[in-house]
């Protein structure tokens, strides 16, 4: 479930529609939760689709460790990739804020995080020499992303969360010891 204060907006012709604040969201801030209202598809059930509904799942769903695909059910889906995000994954099935996140200001993750991602080409960004996408990013760049999360974390109760409640109850503890700093945080590498 992504954060109440987004919403879809259109970004250009080439990226198509993006999911934008509609209020600050302060940094620590969960921004998306898998949630019960997610789907859970196997591989043998998306093959047994149509042809268009097939690219659809591919297209706007991602991997889990089980082989399980998981397709949002809100505009989650909509959520564009940078090689310098906005909002950070975790180990825990949500996504925070890192940075504060500015009213009209797109949010955005590394689809680097994704496992079983397929290589693509992405749009040149200023700041990065990062031009692609690969299935091997997770495990270059986990040391980055856990930082990251790390520093992410340290906020995480100081600012209003109005998805906190949607957090797994197996992970509730955890989290909650990670945000008092009385616990280390698990790596997203732990996802792969």
């Amino acid at each position: 479930m992504m954060h109440p204060h987004t919403e879809i907006q259109f970004v250009s012709e080439q990226v198509g529609v993006g999911v934008f604040a509609t209020k600050l969201i302060p940094k620590g801030t969960i921004v998306w939760i898998k949630d019960d209202l997610d789907l859970m598809l196997t591989v043998e059930f998306i093959e047994s689709l149509g042809d268009l509904q097939k690219a659809d799942v591919y297209k706007y769903a991602y991997l889990e460790t089980d082989g399980i695909y998981v397709l949002h059910w809100d505009h989650a889906k909509y959520m564009n990739h940078s090689f310098k995000p906005n909002c950070v994954d975790t180990a825990y099935n949500f996504q925070m804020a890192a940075k504060d996140i500015q009213p009209g200001e797109q949010l955005t993750c590394d689809y680097g995080t994704l496992k079983g991602v397929e290589d693509f080409q992405c749009i040149s960004e200023e700041g990065t020499s990062r031009t692609k996408v690969t299935a091997n990013d997770y495990l270059t760049y986990y040391e980055e992303w856990d930082e990251m999360a790390r520093d992410t974390f340290k906020y995480f109760n100081a600012v209003e969360q109005p998805l906190k409640y949607l957090i797994n109850k197996q992970y509730v503890n955890k989290v909650n010891a990670v945000a008092n700093g009385t616990a280390p945080m698990d790596s997203i590498l732990t996802l792969y």
